[in-house]
């Protein structure tokens, strides 16, 4: 059976990272723009939208250099707007995949535009730097607030582990790992996410934050087990 998609029923995904509702809504627009009855899209909305999507896929797989030449062109698009709301939310949207990825930095291209960055934003990109304040708890996106909120590491890891969408799984994750609070279950359920997306990257990175624990831990045959697992997932034709 062939699935078809109609002009007159689209819907956004709801459990995107709120930087990430630009590429939704992107998507959304791009969706519309195949409907007879509107008019054709800006090439800003249209190159913003592949490139994102682009860039993350490269992200994902390990390959730095697309995902830069990728995003670099979707924030050319964007910028192009004069909108800087746009350019946070991208900016947002790339911090988050290197957290999930264990790749924690400052997020410079945010940080430029901080001052034009409301407060939605600014708590989002505490959030992810993993220092969010209890007044700032409320502001992450949906899924992400009852991980900001959480009284505890046994609670913070029963929120990443109710959280269903896998690159807001491994986000949440990354935060909490950022944060040192991250516990085996959260590991092992980063692990799963990332193995089954067939990301490489955060596979790669999650492994190994596990593998380290299990050699703190003594654990050798453990330890050993998954060094066999990285070296699987690092294999490329």
């Amino acid at each position: 059976m062939t699935s078809t998609t109609t002009c007159n029923a689209a819907t956004t995904p709801a459990r995107l990272p709120r930087p990430a509702a630009l590429l939704a809504a992107l998507a959304l627009l791009a969706l519309l723009a195949g409907c007879g009855n509107n008019p054709p899209l800006p090439d800003w909305q249209m190159n913003a939208h592949s490139a994102l999507d682009r860039a993350q896929a490269a992200y994902m797989e390990g390959n730095a250099k697309v995902e830069a030449a990728e995003f670099n062109r979707a924030r050319a698009s964007l910028a192009s707007t004069g909108q800087p709301g746009l350019v946070i939310r991208a900016e947002l949207l790339r911090c988050a995949g290197h957290v999930a990825a264990l790749a924690f930095d400052d997020c410079p291209g945010f940080e430029q535009l901080r001052p034009d960055a409301g407060a939605a934003d600014r708590a989002y990109a505490a959030y992810l730097a993993g220092r969010a304040s209890a007044q700032e708890a409320a502001l992450p996106p949906p899924q992400h607030q009852p991980v900001a909120m959480a009284a505890n590491d046994a609670a913070a890891a029963a929120a990443v582990q109710a959280i269903a969408d896998p690159l807001s799984k491994l986000v949440a994750s990354g935060v909490l790992l950022r944060a040192g609070r991250a516990s085996p279950p959260v590991l092992a359920g980063a692990v799963e996410a990332a193995s089954a997306q067939g990301w490489r990257r955060p596979l790669l990175a999650w492994l190994g934050v596990q593998a380290q624990r299990a050699e703190q831990a003594g654990d050798a045959q453990e330890a050993a087990r998954l060094r066999r697992r990285i070296a699987l997932a690092a294999e490329q034709s």
